[in-house]
């Protein structure tokens, strides 16, 4: 169980603590100091890492050259970096490392979620939240590498699971959010010339 006082200090406000609580369930490790190693689809064994320097050692030795991660989230080590030099210690610390990688899977969960038109029903979330766990697991969603894909925007609505007893959304619904299906540039999310037909994305599941 993750700690109430670390998910609501370090966690993304954009995500509801329960949430938040069952992604790292899902997907993370409730070790802080956890590293994982795949190479080709097979786990690679390290030794266990006992302190930060030990676990930034194993980072460092195989960021590059095999899928790292890393933390109670998981966090694919090495994105958005050049250089092993510019891994941080941070990658290790409990609160940067929620705060990192719920601010990504909340990335990836608007990825997942515009691919499905951006459902407003309260019940496919449970469907968008599943994908977007395995699209955490593997780096990629409907051949969308999803660490490095630009951000679609907009708010993660209908966040509703079994454990959440409050009866209203915080986040407010955006109906405004665009369909393109992959904007080409970064900030051109609204301008992406190209559309998808959403009318038929019902019967693809």
């Amino acid at each position: 169980m993750l700690d109430a006082a670390l998910i609501q200090k370090c966690a993304d406000p954009s995500l509801k603590p329960a949430i938040v609580e069952q992604f790292v369930t899902a997907a993370g490790s409730n070790d802080p100091l956890s590293v994982t190693v795949k190479s080709g689809g097979r786990l690679i064994l390290v030794p266990k890492a006992t302190t930060s320097d030990e676990a930034m050692a194993i980072i460092r030795q195989y960021v590059g050259q095999a899928v790292v991660r890393v933390g109670l989230t998981q966090f694919p080590a090495g994105i958005g970096i050049k250089d092993v030099a510019d891994l941080k210690p941070d990658l290790v610390d409990p609160c940067e490392n929620l705060r990192k990688g719920t601010a990504m899977f909340a990335k990836v969960l608007r990825i997942v979620a515009k691919w499905y038109g951006n459902p407003k029903s309260d019940e496919v979330f449970p469907q968008i939240f599943e994908d977007a766990v395995y699209a955490w697991k593997t780096g990629e969603f409907e051949g969308v590498s999803v660490f490095q894909a630009p951000d679609p925007g907009g708010s993660v609505v209908n966040q509703r699971e079994p454990i959440d007893s409050g009866g209203t959304d915080d986040a407010p619904d955006d109906a405004s959010l665009p369909t393109d299906h992959e904007p080409q540039d970064e900030r051109e999310v609204g301008a992406a010339g190209m559309r998808i037909d959403l009318s038929r994305i019902g019967g693809q599941k």
